[in-house]
């Protein structure tokens, strides 16, 4: 396959996913996917599964669980029926029995603390997250409106960190490559790691540059990062530290501080990445979405 056949489907799936993502409060329709990205619909659900391993339908209904399943134990003042509809689903009933089908606990019984259990399972897929003695229970926060931020990005999946290191190690090649000097690295998480499985989250490595005019062209894809209210927090540590970081802000925080999330992704603005770091240790920003 050439080189540029491989980079349109890449792009093309990436644009349907990042849709995907951006609009699962809506009823998403494969029919106007495909008009809207200029692709019959045979030819756009065979390039997505060829690139993500799954078809288009199965990443909805997963991509809209796992968002509900957030807000169920962040956002405690909204109804299921609320959270339900902000995920994109009409109909109670049928979210109610996805939900099951998925955790094997009803929404109620998911967020009257049955999620602690699915939790803890996942945080001990991770050798260094168990092992952090890292402390949050005092770490302050700011509140801030945030501008969209547009990157260049690569998608990855998996929560591994030899292989986010390979996708940094990927970032900085092209950066190099292209003499940049000026730029800002960010990591988005679409999935919430603290209730997805790590092998099963999806991780973006970003690079926002403060001059573009010498980027004519470029294999990377791009996308904006969506503006809006945030809760930043300042950190420092190590990988399993982030992790149990995530962990705190949406079992503890959250649900204790009078705010609630949305379905936008949280991102992280590094000012020294841990997977490019030769120490190991990262120090950066958190931001996660708040409203009030």
């Amino acid at each position: 396959m050439k080189r540029s056949t491989l980079d349109k489907k890449i792009k093309i799936a990436n644009d349907i996913m990042f849709y995907i993502y951006t609009h699962i409060d809506t009823d998403i329709d494969i029919r106007e996917l495909s008009e809207r990205f200029d692709v019959s619909r045979f030819y756009m659900q065979r390039i997505f599964k060829e690139i993500f391993g799954a078809n288009i339908y199965e990443s909805i209904k997963s991509i809209r669980l796992q968002k509900a399943s957030n807000l169920l134990l962040t956002n405690r003042l909204s109804t299921i029926s609320e959270i339900a509809h902000q995920c994109g689903y009409s109909s109670h009933s049928s979210f109610i029995k996805a939900f099951k089908g998925r955790f094997g606990l009803s929404p109620k019984e998911w967020r009257g603390g049955g999620y602690k259990e699915y939790s803890k399972k996942i945080l001990s897929q991770s050798k260094k997250a168990m092992s952090s003695r890292a402390d949050f229970s005092k770490l302050e926060h700011e509140i801030l409106k945030m501008s969209p931020i547009k990157s260049y990005y690569l998608r990855h999946k998996g929560f591994s960190s030899d292989n986010l290191k390979q996708t940094w190690q990927k970032i900085n090649t092209w950066i190099l490559s292209n003499s940049i000097t000026n730029y800002t690295q960010i990591a988005l998480f679409h999935d919430n790691p603290a209730i997805t499985p790590l092998q099963e989250c999806y991780y973006i490595a970003c690079v926002s540059l403060e001059d573009e005019s010498r980027m004519l062209k470029s294999r990377m894809p791009q996308f904006t990062i969506s503006e809006g209210v945030y809760a930043k927090f300042d950190i420092e540590g190590t990988q399993g530290d982030l992790l149990k970081f995530i962990h705190w802000v949406y079992h503890e925080w959250l649900p204790k501080s009078g705010y609630e999330t949305t379905t936008k992704p949280s991102y992280a603005i590094y000012r020294k990445n841990n997977f490019l770091s030769k120490d190991g240790f990262f120090d950066l920003s958190f931001y996660v979405s708040v409203r009030f």
